[in-house]
């Protein structure tokens, strides 16, 4: 368990008008962002078959929760990590064009989660997903589509201004983009998030590129799974945050992968098993269509338009009760 307590933390709403300010950024995020991207709303499940391949495996080593269920047999079922390959099958599935998508609101539950301040095993997000032409797998749609998420965002802070203004945490005008190696050669004596944290607050706001694949130094920046994200056309987009004076990450997205880049990144990490699983098979015979996709963070989207100090003051979770006491005792209301 890892808390930073801000020095004389004001929370500026009672939990009550938290609550509502949650609600009122929910609603209107995703109906503007919906419009922005061309993307429809759809229903997602929260758990899938083990067999199928669909569940996110984050960096490898986290263990998805799992059960049985009575009408399935022996089937393992898990909980998801993410949606970041069922969209993709989504959009074959229901049929959707070039240049349409999808977002749900995906919650999941990751158990293995070191809880801290933006940490918490409760992940709910919007998971979105939409169709490219294979020409447009560049970094110029990357960073377009980044721009436009972040229009959104900043649109967000003057809305959210409009109805809280004794409480909305004010943004930077500009988001700046860099690549992991990039950031290496500027900072080659710190760590990844030392790095992160250097470029955010002196940029204010960052789209870091390319994670995954090993850097110059021998080292990752970051593990990312080798099947859904490109690792040469994927990043985050981190904010530096004053109240905890450090960055905060709101969206991890990506190009996602063809037939080649999957293949080497599952070579790179000693994954080739893979290979044989339904959804890489419709990857490698290209039976589903080339998209970009990714997920922004509810909770943390609440957390930054409205400067708290804490996720867990802006969702319900399960926390231990050392961190509740000493958030209590600085005026950090966990739900």
């Amino acid at each position: 368990m890892h808390l930073i307590i801000p020095k004389d933390y004001d929370p500026k709403l009672s939990v009550k008008e938290t609550q509502q300010a949650i609600r009122y950024i929910r609603e209107t995020f995703q109906e503007e962002f919906g419009k922005q991207l061309n993307l429809s709303r759809l229903s997602a499940p929260m758990f899938v078959e083990k067999k199928t391949g669909l569940n996110d495996n984050l960096n490898g080593v986290e263990k998805p929760v799992s059960f049985t269920m009575k009408d399935m047999g022996d089937e393992t079922i898990e909980i998801v990590h993410s949606l970041a390959k069922w969209k993709r099958v989504a959009l074959k599935r229901y049929g959707f064009g070039m240049h349409e998508g999808l977002y749900t609101n995906m919650n999941a539950i990751r158990k293995d989660e070191d809880l801290d301040n933006y940490h918490s095993a409760y992940v709910d997000q919007w998971d979105w997903e939409k169709v490219i032409a294979k020409d447009e797998r560049n970094v110029e749609t990357l960073e377009s589509t980044v721009k436009t998420i972040f229009k959104v965002i900043k649109h967000m802070e003057h809305e959210v201004w409009y109805k809280f203004p004794q409480a909305v945490y004010h943004l930077p005008d500009e988001i700046h983009f860099i690549t992991t190696q990039e950031l290496e050669d500027m900072y080659p004596d710190k760590t990844p998030r030392e790095r992160e944290n250097a470029i955010t607050k002196k940029l204010g706001c960052v789209f870091l590129m390319q994670i995954g694949w090993t850097l110059d130094s021998g080292e990752r920046h970051d593990g990312r799974a080798p099947d859904y994200d490109d690792w040469k056309l994927n990043g985050d987009i981190l904010f530096w945050y004053e109240p905890l004076d450090q960055a905060i990450e709101i969206s991890s997205m990506g190009i996602r992968v063809d037939a080649d880049s999957m293949k080497k990144q599952l070579k790179d990490v000693d994954a080739e098993d893979r290979l044989s699983l339904p959804y890489h098979k419709m990857i490698l015979d290209a039976s589903v269509p080339y998209t970009i996709g990714g997920g922004i963070g509810q909770s943390r989207l609440c957390m930054l338009l409205l400067g708290k100090a804490h996720v867990g003051e802006v969702q319900a979770a399960l926390w231990p009760q050392a961190m509740i006491d000493k958030c209590e005792a600085n005026n950090i209301h966990l739900l």
